[in-house]
């Protein structure tokens, strides 16, 4: 939030979406920032006084933002013991993107897809899985998905493109970028890239 401000001199305020609890995080986050942003506000810089604030929007599942160029769609994700943790569908005039967040295997991911154009969704490697011990796999499996179950995952979504972001290696050295894409394409037979900081699609 502060980068923004600052460097790309932002004078609205910054519009904020998630579960319950968004609104004190961002309130806490703007607490901890308070002297930084007195000297740039009051001090020689005399910067904007609005482009710091937030409006915090606290969601449920369904329509979370429209205007003219895009439509947000918000559905619950399984994520652990947290009782809410969202994915997303972007729907444009040309395309439809679906991010599944945080998550464990969803049926709810295969219903927002349903055939999308992209399917965005992190992703652990079995081979990290089989190689930890049994009190991390029981947290793996219940907090995120690996390369065996995307695979069956985006069999049924069947998205024109599944793109892996938060990608995990829990085996160590040998576990891999390759290793991953080799673990999916061997149970899913769709177009699959592993997404790196500014990649274009």
């Amino acid at each position: 939030m502060r980068v923004s401000v600052w460097i790309m001199h932002r004078t609205a305020p910054l519009a904020v979406y998630g579960p319950a609890g968004t609104a004190a995080m961002t309130t806490h986050i703007l607490a901890a920032w308070s002297a930084d942003n007195d000297i740039r506000i009051n001090g020689l810089e005399r910067g904007n006084t609005t482009g710091n604030k937030v409006n915090a929007h606290e969601i449920l599942p369904g329509v979370v933002y429209q205007d003219s160029n895009v439509q947000v769609t918000a559905f619950y994700v399984k994520h652990g013991s947290w009782k809410q943790a969202f994915g997303y569908r972007f729907d444009t005039p040309d395309r439809s993107i679906v991010i599944s967040g945080d998550e464990s295997p969803s049926e709810s991911i295969i219903e927002n897809c349903h055939g999308c154009d992209v399917m965005i969704h992190e992703a652990y490697t079995q081979r990290g899985y089989d190689e930890s011990p049994a009190d991390w796999q029981k947290y793996s499996k219940s907090f995120h998905t690996t390369t065996y179950e995307l695979a069956e995952l985006a069999t049924k979504a069947r998205p024109k493109m599944l793109i892996l972001y938060h990608q995990m290696y829990f085996g160590g050295p040998k576990d891999t970028e390759a290793g991953m894409l080799a673990e999916i394409r061997s149970r899913y037979k769709g177009k699959v890239v592993s997404a790196h900081d500014l990649d274009v699609y």
